[in-house]
């Protein structure tokens, strides 16, 4: 399990570390504000296309080849940059970057299905969770130090570095998964699968805590910066937001599988403790910043092996994989609609109507968690 653990981490510490130090790096290759939203965008962009295609192979061929393809595809995208330093070369190395995540990362969540039993799933997402919010933790903190000691190639040479080392990792420990047998799939049978409440509401309660994760990393420091706070308090604030996350994790999995803590209710509760922390936002200074982040920390940690031991229970294993990204696409729109609504609202009111609006959209999501989410064994196809 330690190698997926790794690859959940580098896929959010390649995601987040590049992502916070591109702006300030270079005037060459990031020259106005469209260029560094273009290369945002392209790795985000990339996994919203492929992560359902490279699920579905990982179903068709087995998980570990497209973990291992897609962690050396990543090592050779950073190489790119690190060779030279051009613009070309750094749009090529982001996007690259962003196929070869699409490969390994829903690869790597199958995986953590297939090699545990149904019973210990939820501890099993709940520390594939943990690694990957140490990840979004670190990146921009470790990002920065490596970009100031040796400029943005250092960093794309420390990711060459993980992408290749955990793939290394990865084919000495992690085991042969073979394909198992799988029926012929119509498209209608896929949009009926992935249209049914079973995948619909742990994917929009994962799509709900990541709106509200990329809201909370972004905007809260505006609040703070609006609030007269200074740059430590408002990292120290997103810091919070992170590790409470990371914390909760862990043990939201390891009551799940114990029994004590049913998915309809955690998904809800999660859903209901986030939006809490959105209308926390809303309090002006310190404390509702600092409240925010803690609160909606614990509800995205709530949801998120919640969520994933779901899908994996409810889904058959021969077609883990094609779930296992079909649901990270949520996630990835999740993570963009989040920021663009708060963003629109607060565009034609302010910051707060906009946090409003993405907790009242979460308060009635657990609607749909409640009434179509349960704890069945898999449904074979």
């Amino acid at each position: 399990m330690w190698p997926l653990y790794a690859a959940g981490f580098t896929t959010a510490f390649g995601a987040h570390g590049i992502a916070a130090n591109l702006g300030g790096f270079s005037d060459d290759a990031v020259t106005s504000l469209l260029v560094l939203g273009g290369l945002l965008a392209l790795y985000d962009g990339a996994e919203v296309l492929l992560k359902p295609v490279f699920g579905s192979l990982a179903d068709r061929i087995g998980g570990k080849p497209v973990l291992l393809g897609g962690l050396i595809a990543f090592a050779a995208a950073s190489t790119l940059y690190v060779i030279a330093d051009s613009p070309g070369r750094l749009w090529a190395a982001r996007l690259g970057q962003g196929v070869a995540a699409s490969a390994f990362s829903p690869s790597a969540s199958a995986l953590v299905a297939r090699l545990n039993p149904a019973a210990k799933h939820g501890r099993a997402f709940g520390s594939y969770g943990f690694y990957k919010s140490i990840g979004y933790t670190l990146g921009p903190l470790l990002g920065g130090v490596l970009v100031w000691a040796g400029g943005l190639r250092l960093l794309f040479a420390v990711m060459a570095v993980l992408g290749a080392a955990v793939a290394l990792w990865a084919m000495l420990a992690v085991p042969h998964v073979p394909p198992l047998p799988r029926k012929r799939q119509t498209v209608a049978d896929l949009a009926r699968r992935l249209t049914d409440r079973a995948f619909l509401a742990p994917t929009a309660a994962l799509a709900g805590a990541t709106a509200a994760l990329s809201v909370g990393v972004g905007f809260l420091p505006v609040s703070g910066a609006a609030a007269g706070l200074g740059t430590v308090a408002t990292g120290a604030a997103v810091s919070v937001l992170a590790a409470s996350a990371a914390v909760v994790q862990p043990r939201a999995g390891r009551a799940l599988d114990e029994g004590r803590l049913a998915t309809r209710t955690g998904l809800g509760a999660g859903l209901l403790i986030t939006a809490a922390g959105l209308a926390a936002a809303m309090l002006p200074g310190l404390a509702g910043v600092l409240i925010a982040a803690a609160l909606i920390g614990i509800g995205t940690g709530l949801i998120t092996p919640l969520g994933f031991a779901a899908l994996a229970e409810s889904t058959p294993e021969e077609r883990l994989g094609q779930t296992m990204g079909s649901a990270e696409l949520g996630r990835e729109l999740g993570d963009a609609g989040g920021p663009l609504l708060v963003a629109a609202v607060a565009s034609v009111a302010s910051l707060t109507y906009g946090y409003a609006a993405l907790a009242a959209l979460l308060s009635i999501a657990p609607l749909l968690v409640l009434t179509g989410q349960r704890r069945t064994a898999p449904a074979r196809e």
